[in-house]
C-alpha cells in the first residue's frame, strides 16, 4: 500500500495540471484535452493483460519493478515535451507518449501490488485487498492534487514533469525491498475464458467508471470557467470521501455480497453527478464530487469481488488485468467523447450525461 501510495502521487499531481497545461499553454481546447487525459488509460488498456499475465507466470513483484521503470521514462518525456513548447504539435505529440508510457506503467504497478496483496492474503478478502489498494491510490490522488498545483505555481509543469521522473525512482527501492511471493507458474487457462467468465461485472465498472473520468478531465476546467478556486479541491474532495467510504465499509463486499453493495455505490456516484451538474457553487460542487467519490468507492471493489469470484484460482492475475482494462476502456473512450460534447453544450452538460451513464450500470449489480 506505501509502495502503491509513493507511486501514483506522479499521476496525482498531474490530475489538475494537464487540462490546464494543454488548454492554456499549449492553446488547444477541450477536445484535445480530453485526448491527453484518455491517451493513459487507452495504454493501460492495451497492457492490463500482459500485466496480469506477468504477475500470473514470472510474479508480481517483477511487474511493479517494471511498472514503477516505466513511471520514471514518463516523467523523461514529460520534460523533453518542454523543450518542442515553441512548436505545439509536437509538444503534444511528445506529451501524449509519456502519457502512453505512464498509462502501461500504472496498468503493471496496480495489477502487480492487487495480485501481490491477494497473493499474501488470500482470494476470501479480495474485497479488502481491492479496497486497501484503491484507498491507498486515491490518497496518493488527494496528496497529489495540492501538491501539482503548487509544484505548478512555482516551477511550472517542468516542476511537475522532474516529480514525475524522480519519484518512481525512490518507490523502486521500497519496491525491492518487499519480500516476493511465488507465481503460479503458466496457466493453460486463456485470456477469453477470463473475460467470458468476468464481463457482466466488467462492464458495470466501465459504466461506473465514467464517473471517475469526468472528474479527471473537466473537475479542475468547471472550477476555471467559474473563477473558483482552490482548483484542486475537486480531486482532493473525490479522493477524501473515497478514502472515508473505503475505511467505514470496505469490509461488506466480502461480507454481504459485492454485487450488493455495488448497487447501492451507483444511486450514490450518480446523485453526485447530478449535483455537479446543477450546482451554483464550488462548495455544492465539491459536495457533489464527495457524493461521487463516496458511491464510486462500493462500487468498484465491489464488483471486483464478483470478478475474482468468477475467475479460475490460476488466474487472478489475468482476472484483474482484464476486469481493469474495463475501466481503462471506459475512460479511454469517454475523454475524447465527453470533451467533444462539452465544446458542443456546456460542461455542466457533460455531467448530467455522465450521471445517466452510471445508472445505465445498475443493471450489472442486481
Amino acid at each position: 500500500m506505501a509502495m502503491v501510495l509513493v507511486a501514483f502521487l506522479v499521476i496525482g499531481m498531474a490530475l489538475p495540471i494537464l487540462p490546464l497545461h494543454v488548454h492554456a499553454e499549449l492553446g488547444f481546447g477541450t477536445t484535445v484535452v480530453g485526448l491527453v487525459t484518455g491517451s493513459q488509460f487507452a495504454a493501460s488498456l492495451v497492457s492490463r493483460f500482459f500485466s496480469g499475465r506477468l504477475c500470473d507466470e514470472r510474479g508480481p513483484k517483477r511487474a511493479v519493478l517494471l511498472g514503477l521503470a516505466g513511471a520514471t521514462l514518463a516523467g523523461v518525456l514529460y520534460m523533453l515535451s518542454l523543450a518542442f513548447a515553441s512548436v505545439p504539435v509536437v509538444a503534444l505529440a511528445v506529451l501524449l507518449a509519456g502519457r502512453a508510457v505512464l498509462g502501461a506503467a500504472e496498468s503493471f504497478i496496480i495489477t502487480g501490488a492487487t495480485v501481490w496483496g491477494l497473493a499474501r492474503v488470500g482470494p476470501q478478502c479480495a474485497g479488502k485487498v481491492i479496497s486497501w489498494m484503491g484507498t491507498a491510490m486515491f490518497a496518493a490522488f488527494a496528496g497529489g492534487a495540492p501538491l501539482g498545483v503548487s509544484l505548478y505555481d512555482r516551477g511550472g509543469f517542468g516542476a511537475v514533469a522532474a516529480a514525475t521522473a524522480i519519484l518512481p525512482l525512490a518507490t523502486m527501492v521500497l519496491a525491492s525491498a518487499l519480500p516476493s511471493v511465488p507465481a503460479v507458474g503458466r496457466s493453460g487457462t486463456g485470456i477469453l475464458y477470463v473475460v467470458r467468465k468476468i464481463w457482466m461485472p466488467g462492464l458495470g465498472a466501465a459504466l461506473s467508471s465514467i464517473g471517475f473520468g469526468v472528474i479527471l478531465t473537466f473537475g479542475s476546467l468547471l472550477f476555471v470557467a467559474n473563477g473558483w478556486t482552490p482548483v484542486w479541491l475537486a480531486f482532493s474532495s473525490y479522493a477524501v470521501a473515497l478514502i472515508l467510504a473505503r475505511l467505514l465499509f470496505g469490509h461488506l463486499p466480502d461480507r454481504v455480497g459485492g454485487a450488493r453493495v455495488a448497487l447501492v455505490g451507483l444511486v450514490i456516484e450518480a446523485g453526485g453527478l447530478v449535483l455537479m451538474g446543477i450546482a451554483a457553487s464550488a462548495v455544492s460542487v465539491a459536495l457533489g464530487v464527495a457524493l461521487l467519490g463516496f458511491g464510486y468507492a462500493l462500487v468498484f471493489p465491489g464488483l471486483g469481488v464478483e470478478a475474482v469470484r468468477r475467475a479460475p484460482p490460476d488466474s487472478h492475475g489475468v482476472a484483474m488485468g482484464a476486469y481493469t482494462a474495463c475501466l481503462d476502456l471506459a475512460l479511454g473512450l469517454s475523454g475524447p467523447v465527453l470533451g467533444l460534447l462539452a465544446s458542443q453544450t456546456s460542461l455542466r452538460i457533460v455531467f448530467l450525461v455522465t450521471a445517466v451513464i452510471v445508472i445505465a450500470a445498475t443493471p450489472f449489480a442486481g
